[in-house]
């Protein structure tokens, strides 16, 4: 896995744009994130093609559904070489555990790299009030807390969680190997936009986060290419110790 901490949102339109993007940031970006808009739009094609140019692929599509098709999709996942991709920890923990061991048997018996599969916990755009919206009192430090806890019982290898809950998540699995995905970074200054729980890249490696997701601020910048570099160095500028890693 690459040591570049930094996943570039590919959250645009078309794959013409997307492979700008691709070419644009290489060597810049460790990762690139394919979610549901550009999946939709250009399909498994695109996330082989990525891959094939040597680039490194989050597949951000949240699968969500009955523990065969989930475990199904995540095979198919594995075979289009993704190195990370994620399914909704509130499917619980069979869905998490069939994904998990379904990945793990197709990885053996093709011969082919095992992706980093990790949980959504409660999404960057929800708050309080959204959660008790759809039914669930808890606080989402709470929600989080208990559901990374499950998908690491369940095989999961770690969770996206926003910046706020990166300390809760690590003292939830008690500090043992786990993988952090933190979305909702924006830098010092920028409009939080729809995401209502964010933090600066800095700030968000300091507290532990083993890759940031960044989208629409480099997307939509001027010029994407310094914007990225300028968040590398945000990022660069944590202490090695400071980094609960």
């Amino acid at each position: 896995m690459n040591a570049n901490k930094l996943i570039v949102a590919l959250d645009v339109d078309s794959p013409a744009r997307a492979r700008e993007l691709v070419s644009a940031l290489r060597g810049i970006a460790g990762m690139f994130k394919i979610g549901s808009r550009l999946f939709t739009a250009a399909g498994p094609s695109l996330v082989k093609e990525i891959v094939a140019s040597g680039e490194q692929v989050f597949l951000d599509l949240k699968y969500h559904d009955i523990p065969n098709t989930v475990a199904q999709a995540g095979v198919e996942a594995t075979r289009l070489g993704v190195s990370i991709f994620n399914v909704h920890a509130m499917g619980g923990r069979e869905v998490m555990r069939r994904t998990a061991d379904a990945v793990a048997q197709c990885a053996e018996s093709e011969g082919i790299a095992r992706p980093i599969v990790i949980g959504v916990t409660a999404l960057t755009s929800a708050n309080a009030e959204t959660l008790h919206e759809i039914g669930i009192a808890d606080k989402p430090t709470e929600l989080v807390s208990r559901l990374a806890l499950l998908a690491k019982e369940s095989g999961m290898d770690g969770v996206v969680a926003s910046p706020q809950e990166i300390a809760i998540v690590r003292a939830a699995v008690r500090n043992q190997p786990f993988v952090i995905v933190t979305p909702g970074i924006r830098p010092a200054g920028a409009d939080p936009l729809d995401q209502k729980r964010v933090t600066t890249p800095g700030e968000a490696i300091a507290a532990g986060s083993d890759y940031i997701v960044v989208g629409r601020p480099i997307l939509s910048a001027a010029d994407p290419v310094e914007t990225a570099r300028r968040i590398l160095e945000d990022m660069e500028l944590v202490p090695a110790s400071s980094a609960a890693i």
